[in-house]
């Protein structure tokens, strides 16, 4: 097992990844921005390093001082958590070129998976359904016009790197799709580094389905279920559940042996995401593959009994998997709280009780800047039934206090109020139904039903 690793990230993620490490008896090394220096990550960690300023690519995306860190320090492992560098093949590469465990994915694997394009061309090599659209990366404006007329409006331009919704735009009509690829290009190129773009036919409100995997450097790899990440603002997740509702037990087979079809066709060694798209028939399409833990893992631990950081970092040190499958028990939903403001934290309350889990680097007097993502806890509940699971997510989000900066939280307690997500039947337009009505009632002082 690892001795040292360097966590190469902030905030709840990096905090969540140190406790793992920590219960390993592994010691951590954390690099940080200066900003982040009175951080609990920072405070958590057996040694901390400031690596730069606030920009962070100049800090959490700064490759060289990471791996210098790393290599001044013992380090025999990096995890980059999620975002920053964590999907970065280069950085995966230069870890390994240093003899640095990349707790992740192989460089090949992220870069291959990190092109949207060549992702889906590997799916349907392997018979996995992927959505219509431009067999390559659309070299012109006129080829962006020949696709969208051969697959049919709408559609959706999509930048072949990165992810997040970036470089993303979707097109109505032919009046629209000039300005739309332009627009897509420019903002994957200042994102990504990359402006190269693809198309694919839109699939209107659709349920957004993903499939969590965790594999080794064995050939093993095993399906830990579904999660709805449906609903959205500018396509950024805003809450998460597993297992998805209302989806039939055939079309979950099917999903969980495509997810387990992808990641070995991609020769995938770690913990990752299949996400698909779903329509009102239970077809699915694949549409990208996340090589990296993501935000909204706990649902699925919670209902697996598996905790994935520990087996991320475990596989990552050549340990294989101890479990051929994963039983899915009961429901979890997750909460994401952001930060609407930036400030200092006056008061703080985590709610806590059977069936609570709160994922946070807050503390009462610590300093909430506008230099990184505004996500700042993640509230996670378990219930035996899915109605259990959302009563109990407006108990806990009636008792959360975060005070000295504006939240989302009033919001989310509302919508979980709302028909749609009550019948558990909502799709990807959720957000858009229903931002309106719940903003009036948090307008005239309305909390709730």
């Amino acid at each position: 097992m690892l001795k040292r690793v360097l966590v190469a990230n902030r905030g709840e993620i990096a905090l969540r990844i140190i406790r793992s490490l920590r219960e390993m008896d592994v010691e951590t090394v954390l690099v940080y921005s200066e900003p982040d220096k009175n951080s609990l990550p920072v405070i958590t960690a057996n040694y901390a390093v400031c690596i730069g300023p606030k920009e962070p690519v100049n800090s959490y995306l700064n490759e060289n001082a990471i791996i210098e860190t790393a290599i001044h320090y013992g380090c025999e492992a990096i995890h980059p958590g999620y975002g920053f560098l964590s999907e970065n093949a280069e950085f995966a590469k230069k870890c390994e070129e240093n003899n640095i465990i990349f707790i992740g994915p192989s460089h090949e694997v992220i870069a291959m998976m990190g092109n949207k394009q060549a992702a889906r061309k590997l799916m349907i090599e392997n018979n996995v359904p992927v959505v219509p659209g431009s067999e390559d990366v659309l070299e012109s404006v006129e080829e962006a016009y020949e696709c969208a007329e051969k697959i049919g409006y709408p559609v959706l331009i999509k930048a072949s790197s990165g992810g997040g919704g970036k470089g993303m735009r979707r097109v109505y009509g032919r009046d629209e799709l000039e300005k739309a690829y332009l627009t897509a290009k420019s903002e994957a190129k200042a994102a990504f580094g990359d402006d190269s773009v693809y198309m694919e036919k839109l699939i209107i409100n659709p349920r957004h389905i993903e499939l969590q995997v965790l594999a080794d450097h064995y050939g093993n790899v095993i399906s830990l279920g579904e999660r709805n990440c449906s609903i959205q603002k500018n396509n950024q997740k805003l809450l998460e559940e597993a297992p998805a509702f209302g989806v039939s037990e055939a079309t979950v087979k099917k999903l969980n042996d495509t997810a387990i079809l992808a990641a070995k066709a991609a020769g995938y060694n770690s913990v990752g995401t299949v996400e698909f798209v779903m329509d009102d028939d239970e077809n699915y399409y694949f549409i990208e593959m996340n090589t990296r833990i993501q935000v909204e893992h706990p649902v699925t631990e919670m209902v697996t009994g598996i905790d994935l950081v520990r087996w991320q970092i475990r596989v990552a040190a050549g340990m294989k998997l101890a479990m051929d499958k994963a039983e899915v028990k009961g429901h979890s939903i997750e909460c994401r709280i952001n930060a609407l403001t930036s400030g200092v934290i006056t008061n703080l309350h985590i709610p806590s009780g059977y069936g609570v889990r709160v994922e946070t680097h807050l503390f009462t007097g610590y300093e909430i800047t506008p230099f990184y993502d505004p996500m700042i806890a993640k509230v996670i509940v378990y219930g035996d039934t899915r109605l259990e699971a959302v009563r109990r997510l407006r108990r806990v989000l009636e008792e959360l206090v975060i005070e000295g900066v504006k939240t989302n939280e009033e919001f989310m307690h509302i919508l979980t109020y709302q028909k749609d997500f009550i019948r558990g039947y909502y799709d990807t337009s959720f957000y858009q139904k229903n931002e309106k009505n719940i903003n009036q009632l948090i307008k005239v002082g309305k909390h709730g039903a």
